[in-house]
C-alpha cells in the first residue's frame, strides 16, 4: 500500500512539474547558416523575443513565419536549456533565366509569361508555377505535346542559373468532331456551324483546327443559336468532351445534344406600357409571320428594329421583352413583345474620353446630336460611323447612360487614337506604271484639328508625280471644306499613243453639304499641259497637237452617299455628277459631264459583298474648238480590265495609236468573297465582269477606226492586305471585243510602305 502511494505521488509531481520545464524562459537565440540574409533580419521574421516562455507553440509559429518568407529552403529549430538554436538553409538567388528548345515562341514572350526574374529568390513552388504558365501558353497555340523541364546550374555565392528546357512538339490538331443525339441535322451540317474545324491538308494557314477550350464553349453557343434559328426552342447541349489521344498528337471532340420538338409560330402580340403610344405600327418591324418555323434570330432582329424605331422617337431606354409561350399540343409558340414604360428622352450632355491629341471640337462636329436635342437612335449610330470614317481613331465606342433624370441621357463617346501622321517610302510594281517608288509625308489630323496636309512624290517607269495639298474640313468653323492643291506630273504614253505628257498646275477646292447624304463641291484648276517626244511615226492626230496648252477650268461634283462606311463599304449607294467647263482664260475650251453610281449589297453577314458600278460621260468643244487628246477619255486598264490602258476606243489603224474618245460608258459587277482563310490575313477572292465602250473624236479621218459597240471581259482576282502593302492580281478575258482592241489578260499591282 505504501509503495502504491509513493508511485502515485511521484507521478503527480511529474505532471505538476512538466509545464514549468516546457515553459522555460528564453535567454538567447542563435542563428546558424545565414549567408546573404542578416541574422537580425531572420530574428525579425522569427518574431520570437528573449525573456518570453519558450513553448512548442512559440517555436512552431516561428518556424511557419520563416518558411512563409520564401527565403529558405530548410529551417530547423531546437532548444538547449534557455537557448533557441535556429539552423537555416537559404534559397539561392537567380542569376540568369534562359530558355532552350523554343522555336515557335520567342524568349521575350516567354519571359513576360513567367513570374520569376533575375535577382529574385529561387523557390521550387515559383518554378513549378512558371512551368504551368509555359504549358498554358503553348496549349493556347495548340501544342499539347509540349514538355518543359526546369534545370538549375549552381554558381558560387549561393546563386543559380535557371534554364527551362522545352520540347515544343507538333501542333495537336482536331482529328474528328462527332455528335450524339442529333436526328434533325447530320454531323456534316452541324460541323459547318462550328468555329472549330477538323484538320485537313489545305488548312495550313488556319488555326481553328486546334483545340481551344474557350472556342469549344463558343461552339456550344453556336449550336444553340443554330437550333433556335431552326425552330428547336427546347434544344440544349448536354455535354462537350475533348479526348486527347495517347500520343498527344490529336484531339477528338464529341458533342452530346438534346434537340427536342420543332416549333412553329402561333400568335404574335405587341403590348405597350408607353403612355399615348400606339404600338400597332411596330408590327411592320416584325420579321416573321404566323405559321413559319420559330426563329430566335428573327425574334431578336424584330426587337432590334422595334428598339431602333422607338429610339428615333426619343425612347432611349425602352425595354422590349419577347415572351415565348410554348403550346405542346400543336408544337407552336406564341410570341408576345412586351414594351415597358419609359419616358421620352433628351440629350443632357455628351462626354468625350480618350482623345489625347484630337481636340473635342473635331469630335463634336461629327455628332448629329447636341445637348438638348431629342434623342434619336439612328442619328447616334450614324454619328458613330462618321467618327470611324475620319480615320483618326483605332476604335470608337458610343454608349448611352442614364442622365440626372429619367427623361435625360448622357452620350458617352470613347475613342482610341491612332497615328495619323505618315512618313513612308514605297516601292512596288504595276502592269500600268511599271516599277515604282514613292515618298509620302502626310498628316491627316494636323495639330489635332482634323486638317489634312500632304506632300507626295512618285517615281515610276512610266510616271513621275509631285503633289502637295492642304484641306481644312471645317473652314470658318462651318461644315465647309476648303483646300488647295499643287501638282507636277509627267507620263510616258509611248506604248498607248506615241507621246509623253507633262502637266503642271494647281487647284482651289471648296465643298459643303446640301443635306445629310447630299454634298456638293467646287474646284478651280489651272494647269499647263505639254505634249512632247511625239514619235515620228505617230498618228497625225497626235503630231498636230504637239506643244503646250493651258487649261483654266471650273468644275463641280454633286454626290449622294448612304453607304455604311466611306472607308470600307459593305452596303449602300454612292452616286456622283461631275461637270467641268474650261475657257475662263487659257487655251482649252470645252465642257464635260460624268454621272455614275456604285451600289454595295452584303450577303452572309457581310462576308460576301456584291458591288455594281455604272458610269457614263461626254466632253465637247466650245464653238469651233476641238477636244484635244489630253482632254479626252481613255478606257482600259484599271477601269476596264481585260483590255490595256487605252485599249478600246478610236484608234489610228495605220499607227495603232489610241486617240481617246469624247463619249463613253462603263460598268462593273464584282463579287468579293472569303477564301476560307483566317479573316486577319486579309485575303479575299473576287469574281467580276467589266463592260463599256468609248467612241467619237473630232476631226475624224478615214484611217481612224471608231466603233461604239459594247466591249466586255470577265475574270477572277485575289487581293491581299499584306504587311508590305496591298497586293492584287486579276486575270480577265474579253468575251465581247473588236478586232483592233488591245487586250491585257493579266494585271498585277503591288505596293509597300517602309
Amino acid at each position: 500500500m505504501a509503495r502504491l502511494y509513493f508511485i502515485a505521488t511521484l507521478v503527480l509531481v511529474c505532471i505538476l512539474a512538466a509545464p514549468a520545464i516546457a515553459a522555460e524562459t528564453l535567454s538567447e537565440i542563435r542563428v546558424n547558416g545565414a549567408q546573404r540574409i542578416e541574422p537580425a533580419t531572420i530574428l525579425t521574421y522569427l518574431n520570437v523575443q528573449t525573456g518570453q516562455p519558450l513553448t512548442d507553440d512559440v517555436m512552431n509559429e516561428g518556424l511557419k513565419n520563416l518558411f512563409a518568407t520564401g527565403l529558405f529552403a530548410d529551417v530547423k529549430m531546437k532548444q538547449q536549456g534557455g537557448v533557441l538554436l535556429v539552423d537555416v538553409v537559404e534559397n539561392p538567388i537567380i542569376n540568369e533565366i534562359a530558355f532552350e528548345g523554343n522555336n515557335k515562341i520567342e524568349d521575350k514572350e516567354l519571359m513576360t509569361e513567367i513570374s520569376l526574374r533575375p535577382r529574385q529568390v529561387y523557390t521550387k513552388t515559383k518554378v513549378q508555377n512558371d512551368v504551368s504558365r509555359i504549358y498554358q501558353l503553348y496549349q493556347r497555340g495548340g501544342r499539347f505535346a509540349v514538355t518543359v523541364e526546369p534545370k538549375i546550374i549552381q554558381l558560387d555565392q549561393n546563386r543559380v542559373n535557371l534554364v527551362f528546357e522545352i520540347t515544343e512538339g507538333d501542333v495537336t490538331a482536331i482529328k474528328g468532331i462527332k455528335f450524339v443525339g442529333n436526328t434533325a441535322f447530320d454531323d456534316d451540317q452541324l460541323r459547318g456551324e462550328l468555329s472549330t474545324k477538323e484538320e485537313h491538308w489545305y488548312r495550313f494557314f488556319a488555326t481553328d483546327d486546334r483545340y481551344d477550350e474557350d472556342r469549344v464553349k463558343f461552339d456550344e453557343e453556336l449550336l444553340r443559336r443554330f437550333y433556335l434559328k431552326n425552330g428547336y426552342a427546347d434544344f440544349r447541349v448536354v455535354s462537350s468532351n475533348a479526348e486527347l489521344s495517347e500520343d498527344k498528337e490529336s484531339f477528338y471532340l464529341t458533342f452530346t445534344v438534346e434537340e427536342g420538338p420543332r416549333y412553329k409560330i402561333g400568335k404574335i402580340d405587341i403590348t405597350s406600357d408607353l403612355r399615348g403610344f400606339d404600338a400597332e405600327p411596330l408590327r411592320d418591324d416584325v420579321t416573321f409571320l404566323p405559321g413559319e418555323w420559330y426563329d430566335a434570330d428573327a425574334v431578336q432582329a424584330s426587337v432590334d428594329k422595334m428598339s431602333a424605331r422607338l429610339g428615333d422617337v426619343q425612347y432611349a431606354f425602352v425595354d422590349i421583352d419577347p415572351k415565348i409561350n410554348r403550346n405542346s399540343a400543336d408544337n407552336s409558340v406564341d410570341v408576345s413583345f412586351q414594351i415597358g414604360e419609359s419616358p421620352r428622352v433628351y440629350v443632357e450632355r455628351i462626354d468625350i474620353h480618350g482623345n489625347v491629341r484630337t481636340i473635342d471640337k473635331v469630335i463634336r462636329r461629327e455628332m448629329l446630336l447636341v445637348e438638348g436635342d431629342p434623342f434619336s437612335r439612328s442619328k447616334l449610330s450614324r454619328s458613330e460611323q462618321r467618327l470611324r470614317d475620319l480615320g483618326f481613331f483605332e476604335n470608337v465606342t458610343v454608349k448611352t447612360q442614364q442622365g440626372s433624370a429619367p427623361d435625360k441621357t448622357v452620350i458617352d463617346v470613347e475613342v482610341v487614337e491612332q497615328s495619323t501622321g505618315e512618313l513612308s517610302i514605297g516601292a512596288g510594281f504595276s502592269t500600268q506604271d511599271g516599277p515604282l517608288a514613292d515618298l509620302r509625308i502626310r498628316e491627316r489630323n494636323l495639330l489635332g484639328k482634323g486638317q489634312d496636309l500632304t506632300f507626295a512624290t512618285t517615281l515610276a517607269g512610266k510616271r513621275t508625280e509631285f503633289d502637295a495639298s492642304f484641306t481644312e474640313p471645317y473652314f470658318l468653323d462651318r461644315d465647309l471644306s476648303a483646300g488647295v492643291d499643287a501638282f507636277h506630273i509627267t507620263r510616258d504614253l509611248q506604248d498607248e499613243s506615241s507621246y509623253d505628257q507633262r502637266r503642271t498646275g494647281g487647284a482651289l477646292r471648296m465643298g459643303y453639304p446640301l443635306s445629310e447624304k447630299w454634298r456638293q463641291s467646287w474646284k478651280y484648276r489651272f494647269e499647263e499641259n505639254k505634249i512632247t517626244n511625239v514619235d515620228d511615226d505617230a498618228s497625225r492626230f497626235i503630231r498636230d497637237q504637239e506643244g503646250s496648252r493651258s487649261t483654266s477650268a471650273v468644275s463641280q461634283r454633286l454626290t449622294y452617299d448612304d453607304r455604311d462606311s466611306s472607308l470600307f463599304p459593305t452596303e449602300g449607294f454612292y452616286s456622283w455628277l461631275d461637270l467641268e467647263g474650261a475657257g475662263l482664260g487659257g487655251d482649252a475650251q470645252y465642257v464635260s459631264g460624268d454621272v455614275g453610281g456604285s451600289y454595295f449589297m452584303p450577303f452572309f453577314d457581310k462576308k460576301v459583298i456584291f458591288n455594281i458600278l455604272g458610269e457614263t460621260g461626254a466632253i465637247s468643244g466650245i464653238g469651233d474648238e476641238n477636244v484635244q487628246i489630253n482632254e479626252r477619255y481613255m478606257l482600259g486598264g484599271n477601269n476596264l480590265r481585260g483590255f490595256e490602258k487605252g485599249g478600246i476606243g478610236p484608234r489610228d489603224s495605220t499607227t495603232n495609236d489610241a486617240l481617246g474618245g469624247n463619249l463613253y460608258y462603263r460598268g462593273t459587277a464584282e463579287l468579293t468573297f472569303p477564301l476560307g482563310l483566317p479573316e486577319e490575313m486579309g485575303i479575299a477572292g473576287h469574281a467580276f465582269t467589266d463592260f463599256g465602250s468609248l467612241w467619237d473624236i473630232d476631226d475624224k479621218g478615214p484611217e481612224v477606226v471608231d466603233e461604239n459597240s459594247l466591249r466586255a471581259a470577265a475574270g477572277l482576282g485575289i487581293s491581299w492586305k499584306s504587311p508590305m502593302g496591298p497586293v492584287r492580281v486579276d486575270v480577265a478575258f474579253p468575251y465581247i471585243k473588236e478586232d483592233f482592241d488591245e487586250e491585257e489578260n493579266f494585271r498585277f499591282s503591288f505596293g509597300t510602305r517602309f
